[in-house]
């Protein structure tokens, strides 16, 4: 997913050109056993506030890569003991949502208060698979133009290629305006129906993503460069997020008929590394 004003003014590549495959590995990865240094349960009866905060920043001018929802914290809710998203085929007015822009759909984004660094991250979420659909699991920093600040996705999955999720780093030199972004791709068979974690551990000199236990993207901090190669040297916030249409997500137009589509998040948990 991308955030900043600058990736507005890029050329768009084709659709199947956001993700990228060429750092596929298939590697263990082990969740630490200690207590985690920041961990949200959802098994309260509402959204955290304390935690995280609402993104709605560009809901009246239109989100980037011409993604057609509203976000707002109506869609967003804690249940059963998860966090639960809901993108729904809607019509709002200006008397309902001042900062309306105009959109036919809603739902919501989540961005965490804290910001992270290097470390282990843990998502278990199920993921819709409705035409149209753009879940995301990711990280930004606060503060920093796209590309160059950088940026993590943990998780991506479009709704037109169910069961299927990306791993991929954005930076100024690999990215995907530029068609050098880095990241990987793999089939979970049951992202939709059941729950998977979503991995992420974070080092000074190297990134590995992976799903229930197996990494199956790493990205090593060996390109020249500097920072335009590798910024991911200073901590970022966490995202979740549900967008319905976009360049990639609704590359085959959105089946309106399967909303309301929903991301179920069991729980979000981060170690702190000790020894990055």
């Amino acid at each position: 997913m991308l955030l900043f004003a600058l990736a507005a003014q890029l050329a768009q590549p084709a659709p199947q050109a956001l993700g990228a495959s060429d750092h596929h590995v298939d590697v263990p990865m082990t969740q630490p056993a200690v207590r985690p240094s920041f961990a949200d349960e959802f098994d309260g009866v509402r959204v955290d506030r304390a935690q995280w905060t609402f993104d709605r920043s560009r809901n009246a001018a239109g989100w980037y890569n011409h993604e057609r929802q509203y976000y707002g914290p109506d869609n967003a809710r804690v249940a059963g003991g998860s966090l639960v998203i809901e993108a729904r085929k809607e019509t709002l007015s200006k008397a309902r949502a001042a900062d309306w822009g105009g959109q036919s759909y809603t739902s919501a984004k989540l961005v965490s208060r804290k910001a992270f660094g290097y470390g282990f991250y843990a998502i278990r979420a199920r993921l819709p698979c409705g035409r149209g659909t753009w879940p995301a699991v990711w990280l930004l920093p606060s503060s920093g133009a796209w590309p160059a600040a950088g940026e993590i996705d943990i998780m991506e999955m479009v709704g037109w290629d169910p069961n299927v999720v990306h791993a991929t780093l954005h930076s100024e030199a690999y990215n995907h305006a530029k068609g050098t972004q880095r990241g990987a791709q793999v089939r979970v068979s049951t992202a939709c129906t059941a729950f998977h974690t979503y991995q992420l551990d974070w080092r000074r000199d190297a990134i590995l993503v992976g799903v229930d236990g197996r990494g199956y993207m790493r990205v090593v901090n060996d390109r020249p460069g500097g920072t335009a190669a590798w910024p991911f040297n200073r901590p970022y916030q966490l995202i979740l997020n549900l967008a319905v249409g976009g360049d990639w997500g609704g590359a085959k137009g959105i089946d309106d008929a399967v909303l309301p589509q929903r991301m179920s998040v069991d729980y979000v948990r981060y170690w702190a590394s000790a020894t990055p």
